[in-house]
């Protein structure tokens, strides 16, 4: 990586920094530890910190605001701030889980889905909110079994899952399918590896493989043709920076090779880099958010060229498996 591109990463929001100097420069650990460790103190970590509210939650809400008018959300799109997806972006960007404190008791308490009022860490019925339900429970020291077993019980046949289930659904969903194995993949690297759960995630990852990351299996279209742009931040869609991400954290926890069929998914980021081997941000989630933490579209995103930089060094530093 040339200097014009480090300092340009690294000129940069502690939560980004301290995966460069790990990831992409292999900086010694006492290096990127001391950046890693400025999160509560300053950037975008420490801001969304001091916006918890006193009961634990954030915006009032377990997935939505309090007090949210939900007809209004096909004209102004999702809101990004309630709890969830405020513990999603601190425990992504690496923050400790003790600075949080007794935050996972005070939710125990106070938080409700807004799905049948159900207790929060138990989750609800959504494979994309338990996935985070999961991975946030098990960073804030919670116990989670019961929703891993959920998992289990609610995969389909095709390998994947589908949030839309409750509604009859049968057909497993890219979306739904990649949030539930990133939060399962979360579960084994912080818990330990368990046999059902392997296996549960290498039927999921061949639903994903089998379809090279991208096509409908039935006429090799593109599933959506979202899945070859990149947008930042990405809370819970699908595409292929995403699903690579994915199958890198997957491959370096059980110290296996990339597997062949990731290949074309890898050339469509190899060509999304510009000359400068940057990825310019190519659309933004409508919604509200607490504070934006990347560019407007059309512009060099650092988060987008952190990801696709990592995953290209992962997929070039050693032979693939068939």
């Amino acid at each position: 990586m040339n200097a014009t591109l480090t300092e340009w990463l690294l000129d940069s929001d502690p939560a980004i920094r301290w995966q460069v100097e790990r990831d992409l420069l292999e900086l010694p650990s006492v290096v990127w530890t001391r950046t890693r460790s400025k999160l509560p103190e300053e950037g975008f970590a420490a801001r969304l910190l001091s916006l918890q509210d006193p009961d634990g939650q954030w915006a009032g809400g377990a997935f939505f605001p309090k007090g949210f008018d939900f007809e209004s959300m096909k004209d102004i799109g999702q809101p990004w701030t309630a709890t969830t997806w405020s513990l999603n972006s601190l425990r992504e960007w690496g923050v400790d889980a003790s600075v949080l404190g007794d935050t996972a008791n005070r939710l125990e308490r106070n938080s409700r889905w807004e799905y049948d009022g159900l207790p929060y860490w138990g989750g609800e019925v959504d494979c994309c909110i338990n996935a985070s339900t999961l991975a946030n429970g098990i960073w804030l020291g919670r116990e989670m079994h019961q929703l891993v077993k959920w998992f289990l019980d609610h995969q389909m046949e095709e390998g994947g899952w589908n949030c839309e289930w409750v509604e009859g659904s049968s057909r497993s969903s890219f979306h739904s399918t990649l949030n539930s194995l990133r939060g399962l993949l979360y579960y084994e690297v912080h818990v330990g590896n368990d046999p059902e759960v392997v296996d549960a995630r290498k039927a999921a990852e061949n639903f994903l493989l089998k379809r090279n990351l991208m096509n409908r299996l039935t006429t090799g279209e593109l599933v959506t043709p979202l899945v070859t742009t990149f947008g930042s931040p990405n809370r819970w869609r699908y595409n292929l920076l995403r699903g690579l991400d994915y199958f890198r954290e997957a491959s370096l926890h059980h110290g296996t090779l990339p597997d062949y069929r990731l290949q074309g998914a890898v050339n469509v980021v190899q060509k999304s880099l510009t000359p400068d081997s940057k990825v310019l941000q190519a659309h933004h989630e409508a919604g509200a958010e607490w504070f934006p933490i990347d560019v407007p579209v059309g512009q060099p995103s650092k988060w987008l060229t952190l990801s696709a930089l990592r995953i290209l060094n992962w997929w070039e530093s050693g032979k693939v498996t068939t």
